[in-house]
């Protein structure tokens, strides 16, 4: 006698994957440059067009077009797409570090502009006190006569 859950095992047993895992795309550096330079190069209205048709995203673009200005692309020796993992991993890390660096540069700056204008607000509340007391004092010298 066959169940339903005797029919179960026979399909998963099998070995046959149904539906197999697809494999990841790679793009040539030839390939990243040509389509930087044709996103570059199209008018706002069509670069849109241009990822739907290559079935690529703004990301690649993105990513492709830092590598090609950090002079990643192209290189001798970087034609093969069948990099480790550790080589397509150090200009990112590289990248990230850069970004971090300039943010916290920039957060700096800032920093010191803020600290700048406290300095100098604290400068002018210094010369203000110092003009009312002064005044102050002059007025207490200054005694108005009484009318009586």
């Amino acid at each position: 006698m066959s169940t339903s859950s005797d029919k179960q095992p026979v399909s998963a047993g099998d070995g046959v994957d149904p539906a197999p895992k697809p494999s990841r795309r790679a793009f040539s550096p030839a390939y990243k440059l040509a389509m930087v330079a044709a996103y570059e190069s199209a008018p706002n209205g069509e670069k849109g067009a241009l990822l739907r048709r290559e079935g690529l995203y703004s990301s690649h673009i993105i990513e492709w077009t830092r590598a090609r200005d950090a002079g990643l692309l192209g290189k001798p020796g970087r034609e093969s797409s069948s990099g480790t993992q550790a080589e397509a991993g150090r200009p990112k890390r590289k990248n990230s570090e850069q970004l971090e660096l300039e943010k916290l540069r920039r957060q700096n700056e800032k920093l010191q502009a803020d600290l700048k204008k406290t300095r100098m607000a604290l400068d002018i509340m210094g010369k203000a006190h110092a003009l009312l007391e002064e005044l102050s004092e002059s007025a207490d010298e200054q005694i108005p006569p009484k009318k009586s």
